[in-house]
């Protein structure tokens, strides 16, 4: 049976690149790979919390809340969009039985 032990990912740097990641490894008392790969890791996850969150003022907070407690009427443009979509909808559900 074999064992999956991930995926390898490898990179070219400088020396003093290398110099400085490993004297921090060093420092921390890791390998380089385990040094490189938890700082990476930290990274992605701050980038996608980044891309993940939407932030608000109170003021726009306030404004979405009450966008969706009291929506606008719906224009010609929504009405027409919606009796497509549900047209669409309907003919793909008709087809696929």
């Amino acid at each position: 049976m074999t064992v999956d032990t991930g995926k390898r990912i490898s990179t070219r740097v400088s020396p003093h690149v290398h110099g400085t990641l490993q004297t921090a490894a060093d420092l921390v008392g890791v390998t380089l790979n385990q040094f490189v790969v938890q700082a990476a890791l930290e990274k992605a996850e701050k980038v996608v919390e980044s891309e993940s969150t939407i932030s608000l003022t109170r003021r726009e907070s306030l404004r979405l809340l009450e966008m969706i407690e009291n929506p606008p009427p719906r224009n010609a443009k929504f009405l027409l969009a919606q009796a497509r979509y549900k047209k669409v909808k309907n003919d793909a559900s008709s087809t696929s039985q």
